[in-house]
């Protein structure tokens, strides 16, 4: 099941409202035995979705309906309304940020697995062989963007200033040697940069919708070890204890699902341990 979802925000509340006749309270639709909505991004949260409710939901006694979305914002913002019950595709500094800046209300129940970001390039092997003067196109959310240049200063691409947070943008950079432009694109743009700029950080589930393959494309990626990016399972606060979003959070850290990631994505994708 893969459907585009892009309905704007008034009328997916709209209907919300029309199914549960209780407001945007998205606990209320449908009662706690009712089918559990989760927005995605098609890969790889939509893909790991599709398992657990073909494989594992209906032994858990869990029904699950899973809404797709091919952007960063109105996954949050529907989850907030109401026309969703839960999602699954962001981390937690996005989430913090999200909520800081929107005003929403937005709570982590567990973390589910690790997209590695990478760096792509059609021009260049190795982050070391860009030239002097390249151009590299980052996500323009501040989250995203602050994640692509701490890659980048792991590897000594650049340095950042002291203190440089998950906000991190050009303006925190204090040393650039090889004197690269940085290129600020919507993060679903920027497999679609490729051919004009000299490469582009990526986020590792618009990377897979456009056919690359992490492990093999990208010409650097992030390390599992001590990453803060982990995909996690979020629902609006209050809602944590449903006995839904409960189930749903068991199977997405169960050994069937560990081993699902595994042997699909091969490295592209990586289990987490349960927070």
């Amino acid at each position: 099941m893969r459907k585009t979802v892009v309905l704007a925000v008034t009328a997916a509340l709209s209907a919300g409202l029309t199914a549960c006749g209780t407001g945007s309270d998205s606990g209320d639709r449908g009662g706690k035995d009712g089918a559990l909505v989760v927005g995605a991004t098609p890969v790889p949260a939509g893909e790991v979705l599709t398992y657990v409710r073909d494989h594992l939901a209906a032994k858990a006694g869990l029904k699950l309906e899973i809404k797709e979305f091919t952007d960063y914002v109105l996954p949050n913002t529907a989850l907030q309304e109401g026309s969703l019950d839960a999602n699954l595709y962001q981390n937690q500094p996005y989430l913090d940020e999200f909520n800081k800046s929107k005003g929403t209300d937005l709570v982590s129940v567990v973390k589910a697995y690790l997209p590695p970001m990478g760096v792509y390039s059609h021009k260049a092997k190795a982050v070391t062989g860009l030239a002097r003067g390249a151009t590299v196109a980052v996500p323009n959310d501040t989250t995203n963007e602050g994640r692509a240049l701490k890659l980048l200063a792991a590897e000594g691409v650049i340095k950042l200033k002291p203190g440089a947070g998950a906000d991190a943008s050009p303006a925190d950079i204090a040393a650039n040697p090889r004197h690269l432009t940085f290129k600020e694109l919507e993060a679903a743009q920027l497999p679609r940069s490729l051919d004009d700029v000299d490469a582009a950080v990526i986020n590792n589930n618009y990377a897979q919708d456009a056919g690359l393959k992490p492990t093999k494309d990208a010409i650097l990626l992030e390390s599992a070890k001590d990453n803060p990016y982990a995909n996690l399972l979020a629902v609006k606060r209050g809602h944590e204890d449903d006995p839904r979003v409960r189930k749903l959070a068991a199977l997405l850290t169960s050994p069937e699902v560990k081993k699902f990631i595994e042997d699909k994505y091969q490295g592209s994708v990586l289990p987490v341990t349960p927070n």
